[in-house]
């Protein structure tokens, strides 16, 4: 069972690495589903998991210089208050019931389906804008919408550990299309690790985090997510918009049944 935790705690790391994308949409599903973990468990462990590989996902894309710093602050000013507003509240309340945890599940991988739609015709989208660009958002608005949609992150993020990736993905492609996928990928990794950070030490506070599975998962995840990264650079950008279209596709299926 360790070896297999380690597998695919690699095939995890590397998606992540070269998209962004496929932590908490991928790892919370197989801990549940495939290993049998039970939901909380596996939502506070795969927090801590992926707010260490992903650091070790950014160092690499920092070097390949494929993060936007400034995109990934105004995320962390909405995302980070929300996450600690979000596990007090949950200390407060408990989990989530069943019916909304449905509704949050279906209503990211709507949102998935719309990043994969985003990135296929991201030319004529390009397109579209460099046409119209007055309907792009600019300055002030756009910082605000970036700080907004971060907080929703947040939110989303401290309670199913779905969402940073995908959603955040999802959002960098409209809110800035003209991120190059690699950027996409840097960026959405970036701002990530303190938000997944805050929202694992608030679950290792509410005690739902298995660490020896946290271990072995990052046995395989840490140079799977490295290699990962330094293929985002290197490899064709058509190749990669179609790798993290169909990684999306995968992750909206997996939510959705």
């Amino acid at each position: 069972m360790s070896m297999t935790y380690i597998v695919a705690g690699f095939a995890v790391g590397l998606l992540v690495g070269m998209t962004g994308v496929g932590g908490g949409s991928l790892m919370t599903p197989l801990l549940t589903l495939l290993f049998g973990v039970s939901p909380s468990v596996a939502v506070g462990t795969d927090l801590a998991f992926a707010s260490i590989t992903k650091g070790a996902g950014t160092i690499t894309h920092r070097f390949n210089r494929t993060v936007q710093w400034p995109i990934v602050g105004r995320l962390c000013l909405g995302a980070l208050p929300a996450a600690l507003l979000t596990t007090l509240a949950l200390r407060e309340f408990g989990a989530l019931d069943k019916e909304i945890g449905l509704v949050i599940r279906y209503s990211i991988a709507g949102s998935v389906l719309l990043t994969v739609v985003a990135l296929l015709f991201r030319g004529k989208l390009l397109a579209w804008i460099n046409a119209h660009p007055d309907r792009q958002l600019h300055g002030r608005p756009l910082a605000a919408a970036t700080i907004i949609s971060g907080a929703v992150l947040g939110v989303l993020v401290t309670v199913s550990s779905i969402g940073a990736g995908a959603i955040g993905a999802t959002l960098l492609v409209f809110l800035y299309p003209k991120l190059t996928p690699a950027e996409v990928a840097g960026t959405d990794i970036a701002y990530a690790v303190p938000l997944t950070a805050i929202a694992a030490a608030g679950h290792w506070w509410l005690g739902s985090i298995d660490w020896m599975l946290l271990l072995t998962l990052l046995v395989g995840s840490v140079p799977g997510i490295t290699l990962g990264a330094m293929a985002s650079r290197a490899v064709p950008e058509r190749f990669l918009r179609a790798l993290l279209a169909t990684t999306l596709t995968g992750v909206a299926a997996k939510l959705m049944f």
